[in-house]
């Protein structure tokens, strides 16, 4: 992290009761009804408070200059209604509407209130009458005591919220015989009451409890939905009367068939004379969370300074990042969201919002609210709360997130992603460097943030490379790190899945785990030896020899004037400063056939693997076994996979063969030449082992092999006849003998391993 950037905790400090963990979940469900009673937690129910914590977006701008100008006879829309997603601030914009026209609290107290009334024209706001009917709280079949009446139905609480006694009187008979009272008392009563606002909360949910063709206290049915159109058709005639009535937002949220029967027809009854509400947008959302959890930022110049280093770091890696990190405006967001990551409100709410229960705004509240205080208490000094900033080590935040998901994800999150014994932690206490940014740990909650909601519908699964680099990169760092840490995760996690340039968490184990279990099943002699010899054996060709042996025993190997390449078993590898187990292995083929000497000695080349690359090639040889065998069996559907860990078993297949064609050549690099030197005074000496080295990224190794020896003069396949003069002078040539056969020279050099090798007799 750069120096003289102040983390966010010293910037943003957030509310008391976030700091204290003393929030209650149910204070981020703004109940209408409490309000009205007086009994709602002071940041709902005080309305300079209410505003103080309350971000006016764009759409309840619109929506309160259009009650402020009915209110005043100015215009307006008489019937709004509110449908919006689940948790989508449909309740807290009616609470906007309540505390503006009550009138208890000067508009100067009420923040963001003033330039809302200088827009409309008006020097202070209207005051009105308010009438809240919650569907929530109404029972439908039993009468409530309003005074010295009993109130049964909807518009018997209007009427007696409106005018009492004097309002009910006006209704009475419909109120007590359950049937709506038109169109014409409606008017009569709103009228007489204007200015009035009327808030219906949950309507679906009181209407869908009346049963097709039964009669209750509350009417029926039909007579209920009568009342609505009445309703909004009186609405119209009485200019400064305005009516909010909030409806869900799909059939699914309206529960039952009644429910849903309920919604169509309230939909097209208000669908008549409604105004639009916009909804809340994502930078809208960033300021809706930021005052409801911490207190106004204490440095704006400081803020802006940890903003602009995120976004010139984004600037530096174009490749490795998302475009849109590219853009000015990418400032901005940073800005709006901050201290929390932009990334961290996209992903809940693009992705989280779309699981059935989290309600879009209040969801978020309750999380970041739990994660915030979390953060806070163990002294958490990220520069701003990142997506690999989330604490699902703490057992709150992390229920809190998985009471949204199908069941199984615990013990994906205590092993894979976050805590003291995943293997998150075991990896970065492995390699320092990981650890010492806790980059592993940052990498899986990032996958697990942006992976483990699934909808139906979704195209890709998983989170992109480049916004996994996005939720964990912060100033001073380099995305090669979390890069190093996705790599080693994918190579260790048992529920950590790719594809496509993607990766995401499932509740089941991934393949990984199928493949470690398998790779045990295979044998060094039974199983890795075969699928080594049967590569090697077209790896190596060379046109140089006669014949090539891949692991074949010295019995086996024929003694005669063929030039052969002896290529040794990975037991039998060959280090500078251990040669030992290649030179016994070697030396033994050499000088024995079986039960007899070997008389062609200088025939034989021995191909040996490098000792410091056997474990892993035969490591990697297991791998490709079992990604074949899991290939094999689900084709024969002996396991149940489906299409996309298929292709994911065949894909690594292929890696697994390439790699391990990389790895032999790598492996098999070292040629070793029997010799025998000539010393003056003691004459020949005992054999010796040449070893040279071939490259191992030469796209030929046969031919490699064959540059290697004739380069070194290992094997001659071309030889001037001076070096042949040399030769028969002084091996062959006596004062008695002044003249020698070529055949003799020719068998003599096939055994003797102080003459030259010669590729042939031609």
């Amino acid at each position: 992290m750069e120096r003289n950037l102040k983390p966010w905790r010293e910037l943003a400090v957030p509310h008391e009761d976030v700091l204290r963990g003393t929030f209650q979940q149910a204070e981020f469900a703004a109940d209408l009804s409490a309000v009205h009673q007086g009994t709602a937690p002071p940041q709902y129910q005080d309305a300079a408070l209410f505003f103080q914590r309350t971000f006016i977006t764009e759409g309840m701008r619109l929506l309160l200059d259009s009650v402020l100008k009915r209110l005043a006879g100015r215009g307006g829309d008489p019937v709004i209604q509110l449908q919006t997603a689940f948790g989508g601030g449909k309740t807290h914009t009616m609470l906007a509407v309540y505390h503006l026209a009550q009138g208890t609290v000067p508009a100067a107290e009420m923040q963001g209130v003033p330039p809302l009334l200088t827009a409309a024209g008006l020097a202070q706001a209207p005051k009105a009458r308010l009438v809240v009917l919650d569907g929530n709280r109404q029972a439908p079949n039993i009468p409530q005591a309003r005074g010295g009446v009993q109130v049964c139905t909807l518009w018997g609480e209007l009427a007696w919220q409106l005018g009492g006694e004097a309002g009910y009187a006006l209704v009475r008979q419909a109120d007590e015989s359950g049937t709506s009272p038109g169109k014409e008392i409606l008017i009569q009563l709103l009228a007489a009451h204007a200015p009035c606002v009327i808030l219906i909360d949950e309507l679906v949910a009181f209407i869908r409890q009346f049963e097709e063709g039964k009669a209750l206290a509350g009417g029926t049915f039909d007579s209920n939905l009568s009342f609505v159109q009445a309703l909004t058709e009186a609405l119209k005639a009485v200019p400064t009367a305005v009516l909010l009535a909030s409806l869900p937002e799909s059939e699914k949220e309206a529960g039952s068939r009644r429910g849903q029967m309920a919604l169509q027809a309230l939909s097209h009854y208000f669908g008549r004379v409604q105004a639009l509400w916009k909804p809340v947008a994502a930078e809208e959302a960033f300021e809706i969370v930021r005052r409801r959890l911490f207190r106004p930022i204490s440095d704006e110049g400081a803020t802006r300074q940890v903003c602009r280093a995120f976004a010139d770091t984004f600037l530096l890696w174009p490749d490795e990042l998302p475009r849109a990190t590219q853009e000015s405006r990418y400032f901005d967001r940073l800005l709006a969201a901050y201290p929390i990551h932009p990334e961290l409100f996209d992903r809940l709410y693009e992705d989280w919002s779309s699981l059935e229960n989290f309600q879009r705004t209040r969801g978020v509240l309750k999380l970041m609210a739990r994660l915030i205080h979390r953060l806070w208490k163990d002294g958490n000094n990220d520069l701003m709360i990142t997506p690999g900033s989330l604490p699902l080590y703490d057992p709150d935040t992390r229920n809190e997130l998985v009471y949204y998901l199908p069941q199984g994800w615990d013990p994906v999150l205590e092993r894979d992603v976050d805590g003291e014994r995943s293997e998150t932690a075991a990896l970065e206490n492995k390699d320092p460097r990981l650890g010492a940014v806790q980059a592993c740990r940052r990498v899986a909650r990032t996958v697990f943030l942006g992976s483990a909601p699934v909808t139906t519908g979704q195209v890709s699964r998983g989170v992109e490379v480049s916004r996994i680099l996005l939720g964990t990169l912060q100033p001073g760092q380099q995305p090669g790190l979390f890069r190093d840490a996705l790599d080693g995760l994918h190579q260790r996690l048992h529920y950590l899945n790719s594809g496509q340039d993607r990766f995401w968490f499932d509740t089941r184990p991934n393949l990984r785990r199928e493949l470690e279990e398998r790779k045990r099943r295979f044998q060094d002699g039974q199983h890795i030896r075969p699928a080594l010899k049967d590569r090697l054996q077209k790896l190596v060709s060379c046109s140089l020899f006669d014949a090539v042996h891949v692991f074949v025993p010295g019995q086996d190997i024929a003694d005669d004037h063929a030039l052969r390449l002896v290529v040794l078993p990975p037991e039998s590898a060959w280090a500078k400063a251990v040669p030992k187990p290649a030179q016994e292995a070697a030396g033994a083929i050499l000088t024995r056939r079986g039960e007899q000497l070997r008389s062609r000695q200088n025939r034989l080349i021995f191909l040996a693997a490098d000792f410091s690359t056997v474990n892993r090639l035969l490591d990697q040889v297991r791998t490709l076994l079992a990604w074949e065998s899991i290939v094999k069996d689900a084709g024969e559907e002996r396991i149940l996979l489906d299409q996309a860990q298929i292709r994911q078993a065949r894909n690594q297949t292929q890696d697994a063969e390439a790699a391990l064609k990389r790895m032999l050549a790598e492996a098999w690099r070292w040629l070793l030449a029997p010799v025998q030197l000539e010393d003056p005074r003691k004459g020949l000496t005992e054999v010796q082992w040449e070893a040279f080295q071939l490259n191992s990224g030469a796209p030929d190794l046969g031919r490699e092999i064959a540059r290697v020896l004739k380069e070194n003069e290992l094997v001659i396949d071309q030889w001037a006849p001076i070096h042949l003069a040399n030769l028969t002078k002084r091996w062959f040539w006596k004062p008695d003998a002044r003249d020698v056969g070529a055949l003799d020279v020719w068998q003599k050099t096939c055994c003797y391993l102080y003459l030259p090798r010669l590729a042939n007799e031609g």
